[in-house]
């Protein structure tokens, strides 16, 4: 007798089964409920490595069972992780409707979503999703090698994810998608360097080149000299746009921060430079991702900011519900409490080459990596942080020495103001920030930037 390998159809139909199972459980034990199941199956692997050594390789497989059950307006939720057998699924329903029943009436409920297509994206690689811990290994040795001596740290993962959906109201969606990452560190006595790559397929992830540049970036970098503080023009690189936006998103470009009155977003305002264009798109060839959310709602492309006008917001049902329009597909487990929150950011790209932005620099400061980011003031976007991984004085259109890290202390929104932005690079890298958060964005040229001091004050 032989056996094959499940295929790809089969996995999307069993996890399809699976929730349909769910919903017959809740109705045979509560007719009268609104339900909606999502099942997440998959593998995460990491293989993850220091002073140039694998020192762990892990790998685990996802079974994943997220549900929501509402009676009378009156609802509650949990999850179920590990083998779904119907005792204990059985166990999760029954405490859910317990707790359902026993909640006051939730007037914002928003109801479930209603049947409709999600858009037809695959953005998924099968030699991803069936990658060995020796792939892996081998452009962790390809980045090792090419740092030629450095020490280094850092790692490599996969990750294949299949999503069922399904509520009692009809909706029914499948989707799927791969991600590959490769992130790490060199070291120099006095520097830091970092090299990174995402894409959908473990191919596009060269170990030599990403190894190459966290290598060159340290020995640059070494020896830094301290900056005065003050206002600087800065060229920053893709890891530094994606943090701007994650402040943006959450705290901005949410419903629930308007609704709440924390928000800058204006729509229909020129709040941002001209040449920015920002959209939430799943369809983008470049970008990772599942064009759906955990309540079934499908993400079709918008603009947020077009040419430098806020054109629209992201939402869950239950901000979409309180404004009045409907729900752009940003609801993810566990964010109620946030709103809107992650999907796949495209910032438009531009026609400078990194050589380019760096020559258009009078006075100004390069930046690899931002870290320990803290918003202070959600409305005007007012965050503090640090430089990491690289930081570089430019005079004249050239850079002239590497300096020490700096503290920022810097409107956000001031800072990609109209008129603030004086170049964009021309070849967007994926940022990720999570499954569900993802940035394909340029580096960007930025007339002004509020250094405060150093990394110790």
């Amino acid at each position: 007798m032989t056996t094959t390998e499940p295929t790809i159809a089969d996995t999307q139909a069993r996890g399809l089964e699976l929730a349909e199972h769910v919903l017959d459980l809740i109705r045979a034990r509560a007719a009268e409920a609104e339900a909606e199941v999502t099942v997440r199956t998959g593998t995460e692997a990491l293989t993850r490595f220091a002073n140039g050594f694998i020192h762990q390789n892990v790998a685990s497989e996802v079974n994943h069972v997220l549900l929501r059950i509402a009676i009378e307006g009156r609802n509650a939720s949990t999850s179920l992780d590990g083998p779904a057998d119907d005792a204990a699924l059985g166990r999760a329903i029954n405490g859910v409707l317990e707790a359902a029943r026993i909640r006051p009436p939730d007037p914002e409920w928003p109801g479930l979503a209603p049947r409709a297509e999600a858009p037809d994206v695959d953005h998924w690689d099968d030699a991803t999703a069936a990658a060995d811990p020796d792939e892996r290994a081998a452009r962790v040795r390809a980045f090792v090698d090419a740092a030629g001596g450095l020490e280094t740290a850092g790692f490599c993962s996969t990750t294949a994810v299949h999503l069922a959906f399904a509520n009692s109201a009809g909706q029914r969606l499948t989707g799927r998608g791969t991600a590959a990452n490769l992130d790490g560190i060199a070291r120099t006595p006095t520097a830091d360097g970092s090299g990174r790559k995402a894409s959908v397929r473990l191919a596009d992830l060269v170990g030599r080149e990403v190894g190459e540049r966290a290598a060159q970036k340290a020995r640059d970098a070494s020896d830094p000299t301290d900056l005065e503080p003050g206002r600087y023009e800065v060229v920053l690189e893709p890891d530094c746009v994606a943090n701007i936006l994650t402040f943006l998103l959450v705290h901005g470009f949410n419903g629930k921060a308007v609704e709440e009155g924390r928000s800058f977003a204006r729509l229909g305002e020129t709040q941002f430079d001209a040449a920015l264009t920002l959209r939430d798109d799943v369809t983008d060839a470049g970008t990772i991702g599942i064009p759906f959310d955990v309540e079934g709602t499908p993400k079709w492309p918008a603009d947020l900011v077009r040419a430098g006008v806020t054109t629209s917001l992201l939402h869950t049902r239950r901000t979409a519900k309180a404004v009045g329009t409907t729900s752009t597909g940003h609801a993810v487990e566990g964010g109620a409490g946030w709103g809107a929150l992650g999907a796949n950011f495209v910032l438009a790209a531009g026609d400078r080459t990194p050589n380019d932005l760096i020559a258009g620099v009078r006075r100004g400061v390069l930046v690899t990596d931002f870290w320990y980011t803290r918003i202070l003031d959600p409305r005007t976007q007012v965050v503090t942080g640090l430089t990491r991984n690289g930081v570089w004085l430019i005079e004249d259109g050239r850079i002239v020495r590497p300096v020490t890290n700096l503290r920022f202390t810097q409107s956000f929104v001031d800072a990609l103001g109209p008129g603030a932005v004086r170049g964009i690079g021309p070849d967007p890298a994926i940022i990720l920030g999570g499954w569900d958060s993802i940035f394909l964005v340029p580096s960007l040229h930025l007339s002004s930037w509020n250094f405060t001091g150093g990394a110790k004050g």
